[in-house]
């Protein structure tokens, strides 16, 4: 493989790191402490404010990872319809599977980010502080959190049966 090929696997993995490790920094670091900030108008400004920081850089993350992503798939000679990407054959050998579960993860981890980030992080900003309807948003924001976090489980476990076959 070429120098290139290496340069750009190194950026794909920093960007997972960034992605993933701020996603469990969060949900492991983040969310407990703020979760016993008071007064809970302060709570939930801090939560904005980490949130709107935290998203700002995952979208980077994410956007980076698509793009190395897919030269990852090209320098392996993968980004192939004919007798790659278009051979069912391939989807059944070991690697086929690995990359079926690591785009298959990646791209229902995006979908629920963009929710998460765009829906019901926002919906839980603009309503009244501490009120059980923001409470009940904010759970639920959670839960897709802590979903996308097992996803990232997945996608590192394919990332490795990818690099190691």
């Amino acid at each position: 493989m070429s120098a290139l090929y290496y340069v750009n696997v190194t950026i794909h993995v920093l960007a997972a790191m960034l992605w993933l490790g701020g996603m469990f920094f969060l949900g492991v670091v983040g969310a407990p402490v703020l979760r016993v900030v008071e007064p809970p108008a302060l709570r939930q400004r801090l939560f904005q404010q980490l949130g709107l920081r935290a998203r700002a850089l995952g979208w980077w993350a994410i956007g980076i990872l698509i793009v190395t992503g897919t030269l990852n798939l090209w320098f392996r000679g993968w980004l192939h319809w004919q007798g790659v990407l278009g051979n069912a054959a391939f989807w059944r050998t070991a690697v086929g599977v690995a990359l079926a579960a690591k785009l298959a993860s990646v791209t229902t981890m995006v979908l629920v980010s963009a929710v998460h980030d765009f829906v019901l992080g926002p919906m839980a900003g603009r309503l009244p502080a501490g009120s059980a309807e923001a409470l009940a948003f904010r759970r639920r924001a959670a839960l897709l959190a802590r979903a996308n976090a097992l996803l990232g489980v997945v996608i590192v476990i394919a990332a490795v049966r990818l690099a190691r076959p």
